[in-house]
């Protein structure tokens, strides 16, 4: 035996300490192994849309109400099936509520907590029992054990388990029984989450969404370019900060600034009241419909627009000091005609839609002024101090990647930069050019760096990295030709504002490109999945979200309210099970508080993408290769053990 192979079977037999230990492990894995592919859910562009979000969470994508229908068929009518869903849930909100409409509350949790049970043990076929335990809260562990293995024959034991049920009502702790029951379904449903991007910008609650992925039991998150530049923000980054807040006020979301994350906006509300006092800020009015007060309406939209000349200046800086970044024809305040109340654009003159500028000097036009200068530095020093915001960017740095790699699955939220014969782009990145596989991996490391490197200047290539995420057109991130922030605002005329998207999206249905792609990630082209989002899928037009043969899937369907006009649907989910990949499409979620007392659960349609041959079991997955590669392990320690060539502790009965 090799001298390394010796060490590491010695650590190993740490773990191990005997043949009986070893042996049992090895069984333990093999007996996994041949269990059916616990199921993953796939989500995108959730875009601050907590409510819809948290639903279609706790419904599993209309799997937990599908199971209801398997273990009850017709003994329950269709409005028993409704209630018990709704309970699983929302467990506390919905058992107070039916509570309140019962007279016995007894005879109510003895119908209830059986139900609840027999979904449990639907929910629970496919897992190993040490998987199931840490699904149930520890204070319930031993109880729920002994519902799950309730065997209605035995009548002699019929007594034991209405006692236990009787004792939890009793002692205060029903709704507690029922929101461990319902809890663990849920987790039972769904064993992997995957966030293709974008949990930030647009909607009202990314923070909630960010506190419940934190607590969720097993995640994993591919940034977003709306993720990056929050990213940015949190360590101070001029243009993300600028980009971030203005973005806040131009959905009327500024409560997410000061009362999410503490962000005191007082100073900027001040500044913008005052430097556009008499504007009526043409242009800049807010998106949507946020039904702001008149009075909070008039400070979002002078804060939106005074925000975005500041940004206009600090990306004119920025773009200066990293002349690598090829945006240099981003900077337009320079090309405007004061007088004229025209912008010069790609060779075309442009009649502006709004020529109020008090802040900005025709002669130097990326200077902040001394205001403008002090907001800035009052925003930076907020942002950088927020602890709670670097508490959830924290966990985009040990949850997150800018792509990932599972189970034959490519995952990533936007694209992989193409040129427009199919070839993957080569991008610059301060001096040196990269492309595909490896472009992802240096932009990361760059992400990386900002938070963690010790050298300053590291910090701040990583810092400005994470702004060109968020809008360079070689960004994988962004994959579009510019960020038309200016002529959004500016300019009326549709074609100034047109963003081409990068080659990625127009060779999408081309085998070749997409083999070529999977080739430069080390996967096999014709097993393999892209799963993406970023592109609104515009469902009500008939674009149909699975390309190329169903190599690729697209699953941004619009969370977003604000997209859900494009779409015509309120977002995609995405479930991997031992059977293939099941689409859901949702319609709107009228509102939590409705689907707790009306019983209105998100509708979904479903429908099979990819239904496999042979049912996927766990052996087939990168979970099961390790496993595999872990029993090889101990099956060399045995033969170890067993030669005398690692000493091991006896046990009675070897």
């Amino acid at each position: 035996m090799e001298a390394g192979e010796k060490r590491y079977l010695e650590l190993l037999s740490r773990s191990f300490p005997t043949i009986a230990e070893a042996s049992a492990e090895v069984i333990n894995l093999s007996a996994i192994l041949n269990l059916p592919k616990s199921t993953e859910f796939f989500a995108s562009d959730i875009h601050g849309e907590f409510e819809a979000f948290s639903h279609i969470l706790r419904n599993g994508s209309g799997s937990i109400r599908l199971k209801v229908d398997d273990v009850f068929g017709d003994t329950l009518t269709d409005a028993e099936k409704r209630a018990l869903a709704t309970l699983i849930y929302y467990p506390r909100e919905k058992a107070k509520l039916a509570l309140s409409q019962v007279e016995d509350e007894y005879a109510w949790y003895a119908v209830t907590v059986p139900r609840l049970v027999a979904v449990c043990k639907r929910a629970a076929r496919k897992y190993t029992h040490s998987k199931i335990r840490r699904a149930v809260p520890s204070e319930f562990a031993y109880i729920v054990e002994e519902l799950l293995t309730e065997d209605r024959h035995g009548v002699d034991k019929e007594a034991y388990y209405s006692a236990i049920i009787d004792a939890a009502v009793r002692t205060g702790r029903g709704i507690a029984l029922i929101e461990a029951l319902s809890t663990m379904i849920q987790r039972l449903a769904v064993d992997q989450l995957h966030i293709i991007g974008d949990i930030y910008d647009r909607g009202p609650a990314p923070h909630t969404i960010m506190d419940t992925l934190m607590a969720y039991h097993s995640v994993d998150i591919q940034w977003g370019n709306h993720d990056i530049v929050w990213m940015g923000a949190s360590l101070g980054q001029r243009g993300c900060i600028a980009h971030v807040v203005r973005n806040c006020a131009r959905y009327g979301n500024l409560s997410i600034l000061e009362d999410a994350y503490g962000i005191n906006i007082l100073p900027l509300a001040t500044f913008a009241l005052d430097a556009y006092a008499d504007d009526p800020c043409v242009g800049f009015a807010l998106k949507g419909n946020p039904n702001l007060p008149p009075s909070e309406l008039e400070m979002n939209v002078k804060i939106q627009k005074a925000m975005a000349i500041i940004q206009f200046k600090v990306e004119g800086q920025l773009i200066d000091e990293n002349p690598a970044f090829g945006l240099d024809d981003r900077k337009l305040l320079d090309k405007i005609d004061y007088a004229r109340g025209t912008v010069m654009l790609d060779g075309t003159e442009y009649e502006l839609t709004d020529k109020v500028f008090p802040t900005i000097d025709p002669k130097d036009p990326y200077a902040l002024t001394p205001a403008e200068q002090d907001v800035m530095e009052r925003l930076v020093s907020a942002f950088t101090g927020c602890e709670k915001l670097r508490r959830h960017m924290q966990f985009f740095l040990e949850a997150g990647s800018l792509y990932k790699v599972h189970n034959g699955n490519l995952l990533f939220h936007a694209c992989v930069p193409l040129n427009a014969d199919g070839s993957l782009k080569e991008v610059d990145v301060y001096g040196k050019t990269y492309k595909g596989r490896v472009l992802y991996d240096v932009m990361e490391r760059h992400v990386r760096a900002a938070f963690f490197s010790r050298d300053e200047e590291e910090r701040r290539r990583g810092r400005d990295m994470l702004w060109y995420l968020w809008l360079g057109q070689g960004s994988p991130l962004f994959a579009k030709s510019k960020m038309a922030t200016f002529e959004l605002y500016l300019i009326a005329d549709k074609a100034a504002r047109k963003e081409v998207k990068n080659p990625f999206y127009t060779l999408i249905d081309d085998e070749a490109v997409v083999s070529n792609i999977f080739r430069d990630f080390g996967l096999d082209p014709e097993t393999s999945h892209i799963i993406c989002g970023h592109v609104p899928v515009k469902v009500k037009d008939g674009e149909d979200p699975v390309k190329c043969g169903g190599k690729v899937i697209m699953i941004d369907g619009g969370f977003s309210k604000a997209y859900q006009p494009t779409t015509g649907i309120a977002g995609y989910t995405l479930i991997s099970n031992s059977y293939g990949f099941i689409l859901a499409a949702h319609e709107p979620l009228e509102s939590a508080q409705a689907a707790i007392e009306k019983e209105i659960d998100i509708h979904s349609s479903r429908h099979m993408v990819e239904q496999v041959k042979k049912r996927t079991l766990m052996g087939d997955t990168d979970e099961g290769q390790q496993m595999k590669r872990e029993i090889a392990d101990l099956e060399r320690l045995l033969k170890a053990y067993r030669t005398g060539e690692i000493p091991r502790q006896e046990q009675k009965g070897e």
